[in-house]
């Protein structure tokens, strides 16, 4: 491998003109096809095969008009007055929506009997014929339009339900150009030069532009969650980053060392370029497992993102060598910034001249000297951060978990204090073979009768088949709402009795239930996949099976950590004032999620170091020697895309989105905690307990299995013999020293 990828930048570096045109008309044709497709996400977390999805495909045949999405719009007096105050304008208002397009019923709060007992709240019930997702924009503005009068009128509105004005999130670009400018700064600390600092930036928002484009344009006719394409933004930015960082740290390692450009990439490529490979085939693997679960809009967000990996890793071995290739020598030039270029030159200097006085040299051989004891403290500091993950409670967001400022948060606020929490989640029960009204009211009175219930409302009838609406006593994310909906799906024949009618018990409640059953029950699938695939991909690469296996051990320790970290601050509530956050389940999706996240970065930075020790394990034999040398080398071009990955995740828990803040959170503790407890303590600490045992294979493995070459060590072998010319073979005997140079770039 790694000669393939010395010739393929050796060809971006000299046909770098082109390169560069190819991938700046990639992504003007992404953009282009994106605004003319006009693809927009959204949140409808349905899945096939549920009840909850049966009961809405039953509807769409048989009573289309109640198929939709519904709105409720909350009116609530100021000041102790009371609605019935303003009733012709709101009479007039809800009658105005049965003209909007897409509207099939439209209620008002006195026609519906959904006024408060003291007045001050009522609610309007608004039908569409359309799913969430296609409602158009201008129908819910055509709403917000009707409410003026009522709000002339002095009445405050509010919107919650399956789809309401303002309802589709938009993505912020602050989140990313903060996290942008932190990783700039990050980058100026390690290279000290503007060149080195922004070629990794720029080739990772070339890729990411193209690639969210491009979902842009599949959303125009394929389902996408807006989380989609925030992971995918997420990883995009970070993968990006970080394998150009980790391939231009070779670079102008070798610049330093008065390699010319024009070897120095290849040679790079040849080298790192094999761990970047490695590294993010691991990560795609992971999100790509995401199919695995037969949950739809998983399984987009996980290729959506796979794809933003692929494509920043395809950027780092084409793009991001032409760069280099404009750039020259200046990306080992440093800046005349006091606090960026001297500190960087200063540290090259001394690592040049003494590459074990640095501060990684320092910790790695604190590491290896004091190995089991920091064995012991990582595993049991990893231990006390996963205690809280033992009381996860899964669910979807809800009116509850938004910003106070947030109409929907609003609207469940008076919602609950006016009629109880559970008309936030009612529950759309479909009943099917009704052969007459009266069997209708029979199952509705026995709907009733049901402990939990709060109100029971027949809505509609029609071929065979009616809906009656159930409103609990609980809310939509309470235990006590998700037993209703088992009781009422165990007993249905009960329910029946006498009718002839079969039941299905579905809505935006029960399906919200049901995704997060699915979800759970796939979550030891997709484990046991993933860990898989990834485990014989790294085994593959490093030609052994300990490394693996310490590898998915240590994933399993940060992913823990990790995971009770959210739970509690997003569970329990832990810092919510200085998060601005309101204490909630945890978001279904987001464990499985994590793992796939998180278990792919963690490979990277696995790959990254511990490719290191094997370099220098292969160059002399010496597992310990190889472990202490291999982690100082890497220490510094790790910490740096951990923090710069660290970053961009923090970036995103300051949006007003829940859900994204969650993510945002939960990646950036799991990626801190992974790459410096586990990657740069751990790991050296476990491979130096097992010394020269931890590179063992089977004969039969050495001689079956082909060898990637991760280290590069074939590479060098060839460029010594001069198979690439004899500029290469100067250039590979000048990068070999001196030693200590190497250390320059890091």
């Amino acid at each position: 491998m790694s000669s393939y990828l010395y010739r393929l930048a050796r060809f971006s570096y000299r046909r770098r003109v082109l390169v560069l045109v190819l991938w700046l008309v990639a992504a003007i044709a992404a953009v282009t096809i994106a605004q003319i497709s006009g693809g927009k996400t959204d949140d409808d977390f349905t899945i096939p095969g549920t009840e909850a999805q049966r009961a809405s495909d039953v509807l769409s045949t048989k009573l289309p008009a109640f198929s939709g999405g519904q709105s409720t719009i909350v009116f609530a007096a100021k000041d102790g007055a009371r609605v019935t105050a303003a009733q012709g304008e709101i009479r007039t208002a809800m009658a105005k929506l049965s003209s909007v397009p897409q509207v099939s019923k439209s209620v008002d709060p006195f026609t519906g009997h959904l006024v408060s007992k003291d007045g001050r709240i009522a609610l309007g019930q608004v039908q569409w014929s359309a799913k969430p997702a296609d409602v158009k924009d201008a129908g819910l503005d055509a709403v917000n339009d009707a409410m003026k009068p009522v709000r002339a009128a002095g009445v405050q509105v509010e919107y919650n339900g399956s789809v309401y004005p303002g309802w589709r999130f938009e993505i912020s670009e602050t989140p990313e150009l903060v996290g942008l400018v932190i990783a700039f700064a990050i980058l100026m600390i390690t290279f000290g030069t503007f060149a080195a600092a922004g070629m990794p930036i720029i080739s990772a928002i070339i890729g990411v532009v193209t690639t969210l484009m491009g979902v842009t344009a599949v959303a125009s006719v394929v389902t996408i969650a807006s989380a989609s394409t925030t992971v995918a933004l997420m990883l995009g930015l970070s993968c990006g980053i970080d394998y150009g960082l980790f391939i231009l740290s070779r670079h102008r390692a070798n610049l330093l060392r008065g390699v010319p450009p024009e070897e120095s990439v290849p040679l790079a490529m040849g080298t790192a370029g094999s761990s970047v490979v490695f590294a993010a085939l691991t990560v795609i693997i992971a999100l790509c497992g995401l199919t695995v679960v037969g949950i739809p809009f998983l399984t987009i967000m996980g290729l959506s993102a796979a794809a933003a990996v692929a494509v920043a890793l395809l950027i780092a071995l084409t793009l991001l060598p032409a760069l280099l290739g404009f750039a020259g020598h200046r990306v080992a030039r440093f800046s005349r910034l006091p606090k960026f270029g001297a500190h960087a030159e200063r540290v090259a200097r001394r690592t040049a001249a003494d590459p074990d006085s640095t501060a990684g040299a320092a910790w790695s051989r604190f590491v290896v000297r004091h190995r089991v004891l920091v064995t012991v403290a990582g595993v049991v500091l990893l231990g006390v951060l996963a205690i809280p993950a033992a009381s996860i409670r899964l669910g979807l967001p809800s009116g509850a978990s938004q910003p106070t400022d947030n109409t929907q948060r609003k609207a469940y606020d008076l919602t609950t204090e006016g009629f109880g929490a559970g008309f936030n989640g009612a529950l759309l029960v479909v009943a099917q073979d009704v052969s007459s009204p009266s069997d209708t009211a029979r199952i509705a009175a026995a709907l009733g009768r049901q402990a939990g219930v709060a109100q029971v409302t027949p809505l509609a009838g029609q071929n065979g088949v009616s809906l009656i609406r159930v409103v609990p006593k609980s809310g939509p994310n309470d235990s006590a709402t998700q037993d209703l909906v088992h009781t009422l799906r165990d007993d249905r024949a009960t329910l029946a009795s006498g009718t002839g009618a079969h039941i299905l018990v579905g809505g935006t409640t029960a399906s919200n239930i049901d995704v997060s059953a699915k979800l759970s029950g796939a979550l030891p699938v997709f484990l046991i996949a993933v860990v898989g695939l990834a485990f014989v991909l790294l085994t593959f690469a490093f030609r052994t099976v300990l490394v693996p296996l310490k590898s998915i051990v240590g994933f399993l320790l940060s992913m823990a950590a990790a995971l009770g970290a959210q739970v509690a601050v997003f569970q329990w509530g832990w810092g919510k004032n200085l998060l601005g956050i309101t204490p909630t389940e945890t978001i279904s999706f987001l464990p499985i999620i994590m793992l796939a996240i998180i278990f792919g970065l963690s490979s990277d930075y696995e790959v990254f170091v511990v490719s290191r020790i094997k370099e220098e394990f292969t160059r002399h034999g010496d597992a310990r020697a190889a472990v202490q040398r291999g982690t100082s080398l890497s220490a510094r071009v790790v910490t740096a895309a951990a923090l710069i990955m660290f970053s961009i995740f923090v970036a995103f828990t300051f949006t007003d989105n829940p859900t994204i803040r969650a993510i945002g959170f939960s990646f950036a503790v799991g990626v801190f905690l992974d790459a410096f407890v586990v990657r740069l303590t751990l790991v050296p600490a476990v491979m130096a307990i097992a010394g020269g045992r931890i590179w063992y294979h089977p004969k039969w493995f050495g001689r079956w299995v082909p060898d990637p070459d991760i280290e590069g060590q074939r590479l060098e072998e060839r460029l010594a013999d001069g198979h690439f010319g004899a500029e290469a073979a100067q250039a590979a005997r000048t990068a070999r020293t001196p030693v200590g140079a190497e250390a320059a770039g890091r």
